[in-house]
């Protein structure tokens, strides 16, 4: 497996690349995944680098798949559609009901996913399925039974109701925190590489807003690493690549288990929270409010 991962680009910027070049469009593969052009975009010259070799020709107003990339396009395509008619076959077990929840990669990957298991174990007659897109979910659709937002709770199609809300603070590595020795200031911290990511939400803390809670101004040249999503600069943190905001109820674990540590004290408490959306004009499955009510208990016991 360690070889295969060798031989293999970063899987992210495969799945960019495949939206890409079956849409003929950085614009279209954008918005199919949730981000911005420009992370589309960068993804993609990543590859090249990696590559060696073009992947698309960049013309007037649109984009052409060259020889190599559509040989690549052919092989994505084909793999990402054997993946899931695969998941697909081994889902259609008989019995149980299926809930189909939506959240976040950063939710997903960094809350839900390490907690979801106390649920399947108390419910194992259900059959979960967790959607995870940074592009808000269309709950009215039917294909999803609740979604987990960011935000102020009030969005037109969907009954929404409150799990918790968040603080952000500086976080980095245990060895980063080393090298650099104590941070008298916060205005210390815009001497260091401050990680970032693209967001199209305008409820997400930067930066700038962060620092300017303690009227400490942003670096005008920012010199961290800037990435596509927030795992991507959660990650990069873990590598020793700089400084990144820890979302507290993102990044517990990391802290509890010593990956990651605060900088310092200093946090702001964020003006939204996240909540649990349920479509209002569905009929809920029987086990949804179950996971509802599973969902607060673990915003209050960690691990549930």
């Amino acid at each position: 497996m360690a070889g295969l991962r060798r031989k293999l680009p970063p899987l992210t910027g495969l799945t960019v690349f495949e939206a890409a070049a079956r849409l003929g469009s950085f614009t279209k593969a954008a918005a199919e995944l949730g981000v911005t052009q420009a992370a589309v975009s960068r993804q993609i010259h990543l590859l090249e680098d990696i590559f060696g070799f073009p992947l698309f020709r960049r013309l007037h107003r649109k984009i052409e798949v060259t020889d190599k990339g559509r040989l690549l396009s052919s092989a994505t395509t084909t793999a990402f559609n054997l993946i899931a008619d695969t998941i697909a076959d081994i889902s259609k077990e008989e019995g149980g009901d299926e809930l189909a929840i939506s959240a976040t990669v950063a939710f997903s990957h960094f809350w839900l996913l390490p907690r979801i298991s106390s649920f399947a174990r108390s419910y194992p007659q259900v059959k979960l399925r967790i959607i995870t897109q940074d592009k808000s979910a269309d709950i009215e659709g039917g294909d999803v039974d609740l979604v987990i937002r960011y935000g102020n709770g009030m969005w037109p199609d969907g009954q929404a109701e409150f799990l918790f809300d968040d603080e952000i603070f500086p976080v980095c590595s245990p060895e980063y925190a080393s090298e650099i020795g104590q941070v008298a200031t916060l205005a210390d911290l815009i001497r260091y590489p401050l990680i970032t990511h693209d967001t199209d939400d305008p409820a997400w803390t930067g930066w700038n807003e962060w620092l300017a809670a303690f009227s400490v101004q942003g670096p005008k040249r920012p010199t961290g690493l800037r990435c596509s999503f927030y795992t991507e600069a959660i990650y990069a943190a873990l590598n020793g690549q700089g400084i990144a905001l820890g979302w507290k109820r993102l990044v517990e674990d990391l802290l509890n288990q010593k990956r990651l540590v605060r900088l310092t004290d200093a946090s702001i408490s964020t003006r939204n929270g996240y909540f649990v959306v349920v479509p209002r004009r569905q009929r809920k499955k029987e086990y949804v409010e179950l996971l509802i009510e599973w969902l607060k208990r673990s915003t209050e016991v960690g691990h549930g």
